[in-house]
């Protein structure tokens, strides 16, 4: 992995060649309270964005709190999701997880890893999700593109998205932590592409080991 300082620069570029975040950022899911953003980063699992935003809209037009969920029938809650796939098991985790809301925090979702984390169907990224898109914390959410680019520069060194995000958590600046999430998806969408990345125009190639190693081979 780069070393602290190299860490430090590619922030320091990224933060000068990517807007970051701005007065109109919804986060990923554009839900307007926590419990709707986590229903609906549970119903993004293996789902493209149209579809989530589709069985999102559907559901939320049905309930939009734990109580009202549950007082639903589950072939409503299934049907109403049908376009993002895996219905019936994502059906069952919205249950359990309204449930769980209403005995465990009397249906406030609660604004810490460790709480949102503690209710079933909520991982790493989703409870990430929330705290920065919801609640304001500073945390970076890691999705596919994020997770991507921190392994090739060499910020992490990390198979899964979930030890990504704990070695950046570890790694990240703390002036960086506010707007890291939004400087690495834009710069994976934009410049470190998951086909074809733009290498030789990109802004911190000189301290990307997934460049460097390229270069020595061809």
């Amino acid at each position: 992995m780069l070393d602290d300082e190299a860490v430090e620069s590619v922030y320091r570029i990224l933060s000068q060649e990517m807007p970051g975040r701005t007065p109109d950022a919804k986060g990923p899911k554009g839900q307007p309270d926590a419990f709707r953003s986590c229903i609906s980063c549970m119903l993004s699992a293996q789902s493209l964005d149209r579809n989530t935003a589709k069985a999102s809209k559907a559901l939320f037009a049905l309930a939009t709190t734990p109580k009202a969920m549950l007082e639903l029938d589950d072939r409503d809650i299934a049907a109403a999701i049908k376009p993002c796939g895996l219905y019936n098991n994502k059906t069952r985790s919205i249950r359990r997880f309204c449930e769980a809301l209403l005995a465990e925090h009397g249906g406030v979702v609660p604004d810490s890893r460790e709480g949102l984390m503690s209710l079933p169907g909520i991982g790493r990224k989703c409870a990430d999700i929330v705290m920065s898109f919801t609640f304001g914390k500073d945390v970076i959410a890691v999705d596919t593109h994020v997770h991507r680019v921190c392994n090739r520069i060499g910020l992490t060194d990390a198979k899964t998205a979930d030890r990504t995000a704990q070695q950046l958590e570890e790694r990240t600046p703390e002036w960086a932590l506010r707007d890291g999430h939004f400087w690495l998806i834009q710069f994976g969408k934009r410049v470190c592409t998951a086909r074809a990345p733009k290498c030789p125009a990109c802004p911190v190639n000189a301290y990307c080991e997934f460049y460097a190693a390229t270069r020595a081979t061809s």
